[in-house]
């Protein structure tokens, strides 16, 4: 078997060849972001992907307020405002169609098609992206960390971040081993044509229906044409951490008989559904090993409740551009170990806020109903407003503040349109 070793076959740009060289495994949400970010901040970063081209299952996506103050800082707002419709917080309502009461507002947010947030993001990211690149092995190199892929190449980088997902075979590399717990908890997902629903296009923003130990979620997506609907019922079925499993569209009504009429006409309007069995973990006990760390769901999986998976991932790979902005080939392992440590203090606790809200979801009638809504709203005070740069850059002037700039390191006020 024939081994090419990408730096001879130009996979690193040789106009930056001073620069960090950045492998990202993974070219998802939590690795395209990260790309873009440290890009931006001058490193020459490589994106690789298992895949033979990009594709991603057709399912909605809600962009949070603390994702887009990052996002913001790109000048992408003009091409997510081409693919996204936008809401301020979340309407709640139970079953019967009764109003919940709504808190203080959580700021705006972006609802888009997964699939279209992607194809975006793929052509504004400066960096190559590799597909067809499966990785197998990580392992150490002289001065940073080496990639094996499937394929026979390999890549030596100054380091390597697995964006992989929740089957991260990056996380497995550096010896850790995450144990899924099923939440009990069954999410059927599908996307209804607005056209097929007489009310369809007077839709807006994020809408919940809570009761009975279900929830039910829908908001427009691809500027209002499509309209996600996401399901959590109960199941005790053990099911594969999936989007794809297909469901079945009579047993879904069924589990929603009875509820207010919007919900029962969305999922009459279903051509098919998709099963994605909920699990949770506990948080792991360190991200970074020498020069590799992990980032998004090979990090911190969590349940889908407070809608942070993306915007965790946003905020992780924002972050490290920050920390690894001025680092020096030798200061490495520390740095990764500092953006380890800040984001497993954040990750776990928004974690914990998920479950409690998925548990609020499900509460109504429960004696603790009153107080899962305060801690809910607790919990929005203190995720939706964060600025994960602003973290960073206190983080590498407390830290590290004798080998890089005094002061704050830049963001990024505006990064051209690529």
């Amino acid at each position: 078997m024939k081994i090419f070793v990408f730096e001879d076959i130009g996979v690193w740009n040789e106009s930056m060849s001073d620069r960090l060289k950045i492998a990202i495994v993974g070219a998802g949400i939590g690795g395209l972001s990260a790309a873009l970010a440290l890009s931006a901040r001058g490193m020459n970063v490589t994106v690789f992907e298992g895949a033979g081209s990009p594709r991603e299952a057709g399912a909605g996506l809600s962009i949070p307020p603390n994702a887009l103050i990052l996002l913001k800082r790109t000048a992408l707002c003009d091409e997510l405002e081409k693919i996204t419709t936008r809401s301020h917080g979340l309407t709640r309502r139970t079953s019967k169609g009764e109003p919940v009461p709504a808190g203080t507002s959580t700021g705006p947010s972006y609802q888009v098609h997964r699939a279209e947030f992607l194809e975006m993001l793929l052509g504004v990211v400066k960096a190559p992206v590799r597909f067809g690149h499966r990785c197998i092995a990580v392992e150490e190199a002289p001065a940073g960390a080496r990639l094996v892929f499937a394929n026979g190449a390999i890549c030596d980088a100054d380091a390597v971040i697995g964006a992989d997902g929740i089957h991260s075979v990056v996380q497995r590399q550096i010896g850790l081993t995450a144990h899924p717990a099923s939440e009990g908890i069954v999410a059927y997902r599908g996307l209804v044509q607005s056209e097929k629903l007489a009310w369809g296009a007077e839709l807006r923003g994020l809408n919940m229906w809570i009761g009975d130990g279900r929830s039910f979620i829908c908001f427009p997506v691809s500027q209002g044409r499509l309209i996600n609907i996401v399901a959590f019922v109960p199941s005790m079925r053990d099911m594969e951490e999936t989007w794809s499993a297909p469901g079945n569209v009579r047993s879904l009504a069924a589990e929603y008989d009875g509820w207010d009429a919007p919900v029962r006409d969305l999922i009459a309007a279903l051509d098919q559904t998709f099963r994605w069995g909920i699990y949770d973990r506990a948080p792991l006990p360190y991200w970074s090993r020498g020069h590799v760390t992990l980032l998004g769901d090979a990090a911190h999986p969590m349940v889908p409740h407070f809608g942070q998976g993306a915007g965790q991932a946003i905020e992780d790979g924002f972050a490290l551009a920050v920390l690894l902005e001025h680092a020096k080939r030798d200061e490495i392992p520390a740095r990764l170990k500092a953006y380890q440590d800040m984001r497993l203090a954040r990750t776990s606790r928004v974690q914990a806020a998920s479950r409690l809200a998925g548990r609020f979801y499900r509460s109504v009638g429960d004696r603790g109903q009153a107080e899962r809504f305060q801690a809910w709203m607790s919990a929005a005070e203190w995720i939706f407003p964060y600025d994960a740069e602003e973290a960073a850059s206190a983080v590498l002037n407390q830290e590290f503040s004798s080998s890089v700039c005094q002061g704050t390191p830049k963001k990024i006020p505006h990064l051209p349109h690529l």
